[in-house]
């Protein structure tokens, strides 16, 4: 049996509590076997952590790993060949994992390379985090996402093919495009396209097939449908309102905001080579986006982090860009933590498999210089990653 001990740290074990000292974490067979003073720890092998903060390994729940952040990521998707997509989604892939970030869920893809990375991860062959796949979103002809990674369907029974079509691909969770959005040319973020019929058939295609639902809903009537469908997580949700977030906090339906993808694209601009027409709706949004936000957090909405990953001047890798516009927003650090641990675990229908530091749980592990309860940026100073109880990073000092 192999037994590592984790030592020394201050622990934040992801509960939502401040952080606690004199704490050993007891890793066996990639598990968390055991949490224990630390004089009580048993033996094994050391990893001594003085000075630094352990915390749960962190979860991004929006990601799009065939995305890579440039000005136009989907121009340079449709530029580049299929095994160049793969490559550079397995090289995102290790890049998220190495900042911290061990279980991701991916969005949308390109031909369902996502799936195979995923899978190669899942049989040990590369590094990388957990990754939970929705294939193909399920939009309307010429909805948003159509054009990237959408599969259209109209009317109910077309919208239960596609969607049995992503299952049959191995989906681990299915997706739909509820209303217009922001890097979709000529839709309208503030727009509902499915229809309520057939947002409540991909919805009960889905729960059929015991899979969770997520939807890209940015305006008030397409969340209102995806609502009233029996969505899992509403994505963006732009322009919420009072009665919407006081059903979501009421029925426990998560929000994944994804603050930072606008307000990179508002920030880069045209100079940035970003196209227009996502500049022009992203400065239209940017600021009723942050509103949506506060407003979700005041009703007691649960909120899953996510940072929309692989979108313009978006990168794979550190949360804290979209950390730190949640507590700008005004949550607490310990709060916005918790969203990238606990709560989203919870979201992704994962809260007994990682989210935090407590016994039977897998090994998802980071360990920061500094306190992130304190300041956010500490996540960036990344000393040791175990990922399902592989390490992945030790940049530990030698003793």
């Amino acid at each position: 049996m192999e037994r590592t001990i984790l030592a020394g740290a201050l622990l934040l074990d992801g509960s939502g509590g401040p952080p606690v000292a004199a704490r050993s974490v007891v890793v066996e067979n990639g598990r968390i076997a055991a949490v224990v003073a630390a004089a009580a720890a048993p033996s094994g092998t050391t990893l001594r952590l003085d000075g630094l903060t352990l915390l749960p390994g962190l979860i991004n729940c929006h990601v799009h790993l065939c995305f890579g952040g440039d000005a136009d990521p989907a121009a340079v998707m449709m530029r580049e060949s299929y095994p160049s997509t793969v490559i550079r989604a397995v090289l995102r892939a290790r890049a998220t994992v190495e900042a911290g970030i061990t279980t991701v869920r991916d969005l949308g893809g390109r031909d369902y390379a996502e799936l195979s990375v995923r899978d190669a991860i899942r049989q040990g062959l590369i590094a990388g985090p957990r990754v939970l796949c929705a294939g193909k979103g399920v939009c309307m002809t010429g909805g948003h996402g159509w054009n990237m990674i959408g599969r259209e369907a109209d009317g109910p029974d077309d919208v239960r093919k596609a969607v049995r079509e992503q299952l049959k691909a191995g989906a681990d969770v299915i997706k739909i495009f509820a209303t217009g959005g922001v890097m979709t040319v000529g839709v309208d973020p503030t727009s509902a396209q499915l229809t309520l019929d057939e947002v409540r058939a991909a919805i009960e295609e889905a729960r059929k097939a015991g899979r969770r639902t997520a939807a890209h809903a940015m305006g008030t009537d397409g969340i209102a449908n995806c609502l009233e469908g029996g969505i899992t997580t509403i994505e963006h949700g732009v322009f919420l309102t009072e009665a919407l977030c006081q059903r979501m906090a009421r029925d426990g339906v998560a929000l994944v905001p994804t603050l930072i993808a606008p307000h990179a694209i508002a920030a880069g601009g045209l100079q940035a080579g970003i196209p227009e027409y996502a500049v022009r709706k992203s400065l239209a949004v940017r600021d009723r986006h942050l509103d949506g936000f506060r407003l979700a957090l005041r009703h007691g909405v649960p909120i899953a982090a996510g940072a929309d990953a692989g979108t313009p001047l978006n990168p794979h890798g550190s949360l804290v860009p979209e950390l730190d516009l949640m507590v700008k927003g005004g949550m607490t650090p310990l709060a916005a933590i918790a969203s990238a641990t606990v709560t989203a675990a919870r979201a992704l229908g994962l809260e007994h498999e990682t989210g935090r530091i407590a016994p039977s749980l897998a090994a998802d592990l980071l360990a920061v210089a500094g306190n992130p309860a304190e300041s956010l940026q500490a996540l960036d100073d990344v000393r040791l990653v175990l990922a399902q109880g592989r390490v992945v990073v030790n940049r530990l000092t030698p003793r």
